[in-house]
């Protein structure tokens, strides 16, 4: 860890020097009172994914990011990993996955929102035009990219869900209409009228992301109940985001504490941290580390660009560091970016946070379904 005063750094390998360019300029901006970076911390447009930043009175929607609310859902199911232990079952799982889980959207003549986002309108008209247009097709949908759901066996055999997804388009037409994603760490004065709307859309999306997940959870609860004859236990279910802006109490300061790729981890405060396709992932407890702003990683985080994971990792790789785990075998060209060797080691980054967060529970994967 750094000692710098400013600059906190929780690392599982040296940084990169573009990496620690951008965490150092953005320490230096007159409004930052603390920048922790992660131990999966890489590099992103203006913030680095895997950086938490606490600002005195200004908002930052680059240390947010686009999609906002981003997070994770976990829950366990009513069977073991065994049963998923025959092709036939893992197809038939994947097959009605694909056509309960969408990856980009719903069909617009079937597709809603719930209640409680439909009535609650965003910041202005144009955002408003999107919700109704994107955010209600991609509602409940995956995503591309790092964005799956996930079957995981815990060590004593039963077998748990994880869901990655969180505001899809809508975010992003939030974070672009608030002046973020221009490269040049863009602010807005907390206190303002433009402040408070962009905190108003924030909390609109984080709403989102939340109850999209939850509504993917059920879809997957009835495939499970369908092909695995099980039942979930929605007694173990919990959430977190890890792209979000909120005040917060540091230090003997009132601050806007940004995660973006992070968890809060408060003592005590439950948490979700993923490791790569194919590798090992953890329910966690905070330990609440005033250091890092009561913060730990959000997952593994990448090694490689899309692009060079593309160029090195071939199928045959992928299909390797696959081994053991279901997924779809027809799209691996399309998976190569997302294979776990584009990512950090997932052990070495939990090995570089001990002191933030404590393990509770270590899932192995069993089976994958992701978007491309």
């Amino acid at each position: 860890m750094s000692s710098d005063e400013t600059l906190r750094i929780w690392s599982a390998a040296p940084l990169g020097p573009e990496v620690s360019r951008s965490l150092e300029r953005l320490a230096r901006n007159d409004d930052v009172a603390a920048v922790a970076a992660m131990p999966d911390v890489h590099l992103a447009n203006a913030v680095c994914v895997g950086a938490v930043v606490a600002t005195r009175s200004r908002l930052f929607p680059d240390a947010v990011g686009g999609d906002i609310g981003c997070g994770m859902a976990a829950v366990r199911l009513g069977c073991g990993g065994d049963a998923l232990g025959d092709r036939r079952r893992a197809t038939e799982v994947l097959e009605r996955l694909r056509q309960r889980v969408p990856t980009t959207q719903h069909r617009s003549a079937t597709a809603t929102l719930p209640e409680s986002l439909h009535q609650r309108p965003l910041s202005c008209a144009g955002l408003e035009a999107k919700k109704s247009r994107i955010g209600r097709v991609q509602f409940a949908t995956l995503g591309r990219g790092n964005h799956f759901v996930e079957f995981q066996r815990d060590a004593a055999g039963q077998l748990w869900l994880m869901v990655h997804s969180g505001s899809r388009g809508i975010g992003q037409a939030i974070r672009q209409h608030h002046g973020g994603d221009d490269g040049n760490l863009s602010s807005i004065e907390a206190r303002t009228s433009a402040g408070r709307r962009y905190l108003h859309d924030v909390e609109w999306a984080l709403e989102y992301a939340r109850l999209s997940r939850r509504q993917m959870a059920e879809a997957v609860n009835r495939v499970v109940g369908e092909v695995l004859g099980a039942r979930t236990d929605w007694e173990s279910y919990f959430d977190c985001h890890h792209n979000f802006v909120r005040r917060e109490d540091h230090g003997g300061e009132t601050l806007w504490v940004h995660r973006k790729g992070a968890i809060s981890a408060r003592d005590g405060e439950a948490g979700i941290i993923p490791g790569s396709m194919g590798a090992p992932s953890f329910h966690t407890r905070g330990r609440g580390n005033a250091r890092s702003l009561c913060s730990s990683s959000h997952g593994a985080g990448r090694i490689m660009s899309r692009s060079e994971a593309r160029r090195v990792i071939s199928t045959a790789r992928l299909g390797a560091q696959m081994r053991g785990v279901w997924f779809d075998n027809r799209i691996a060209n399309r998976l190569r970016d997302e294979a776990p060797g584009a990512y950090k080691d997932i052990r070495a980054v939990m090995r570089a946070q001990r002191e933030l967060t404590a393990v509770v529970r270590r899932l192995e994967p069993v089976l994958v379904y992701k978007g491309t």
